[in-house]
């Protein structure tokens, strides 16, 4: 869920706009004087957002999806099978 809110809110709510951020997963647009000025977002999101503006990660997600689209997949249950025999 996105949120919009005047930055002025923000800094008076931080703490709970933080733990809803965090435990709810929610995103919040910050609005100085109408205008969106910033984001916040849950820290593992914003990892894999820094990850997927990798280069070499972007390579792989487009490997992996050429893969796919061929047909070059395996069920999960295969993976995971294999898995527990290492």
């Amino acid at each position: 869920m996105v949120n919009v809110i005047p930055i002025t809110k923000a800094r008076i709510n931080l703490g709970s706009i933080v733990k809803r951020a965090r435990l709810g997963k929610e995103f919040f647009i910050l609005e100085k004087d109408g205008y969106p000025v910033a984001g916040l977002m849950d820290i593992d999101e914003f990892e894999d957002f820094l990850e997927s503006r990798d280069p070499k990660i972007k390579k792989q997600i487009a490997k992996s999806y050429k893969e796919y689209k061929a047909g070059q997949i395996r069920p999960a249950s295969v993976l995971l099978r294999g898995l527990k025999k290492k």
